[in-house]
């Protein structure tokens, strides 16, 4: 059976460890194994401790908020996931949604809604149907809200 860690924080105003959980467990069997830690700059060493025992991916939940310096921890916290993956040859899906991306307190958490569980698409995919990424890419996917779509020549 495929493991999936999941990392997420104290410090983020919604639940989206919680949704991606629920829309893992529609699209297939896994065993989740969830860690909470209390910010942005922690996710990295929980995420390759959650690889390092054997989970097969990660996804990583933070809420930066909207403050030049929350931008900045999570911009450290993103090189440290990357390092990470480097490290374990695994993915960490890093989910972040940050304070400032909504007008106001329903849409972001609509959109953190709504980013977990399409991140949690992904990971399925990864794990199960990589095929189906190959099909979107070029698509204009975005994750919470809507899709750019391609380009046209």
């Amino acid at each position: 059976m495929k493991r999936v860690g999941i990392v997420d924080t104290t410090f983020a105003r919604y639940n989206m460890a919680s949704a991606a959980i629920d829309e893992l467990k529609q699209l297939c069997s896994v065993k989740v194994e969830r860690r909470t830690v209390p910010g942005i700059k922690d996710l990295p060493v929980e995420a390759k401790r959650l690889l390092d025992e054997g989970n097969d991916i990660v996804m990583a939940f933070g809420m930066p908020g909207a403050e030049p310096i929350d931008k900045q921890c999570a911009h450290e916290a993103s090189l440290g996931l990357i390092m990470a993956q480097l490290l374990t040859n695994k993915h960490i899906i890093e989910v972040f949604v940050f304070a400032d991306e909504a007008k106001s307190e329903k849409e972001l958490a609509i959109l953190a809604e709504n980013r977990a569980r399409e991140h949690a698409r992904n990971v399925y995919r990864l794990l199960f149907k990589p095929e189906e990424l190959t099909k979107l890419a070029g698509t204009g996917q975005r994750e919470g809200g809507p899709d750019a779509g391609p380009l046209r020549r």
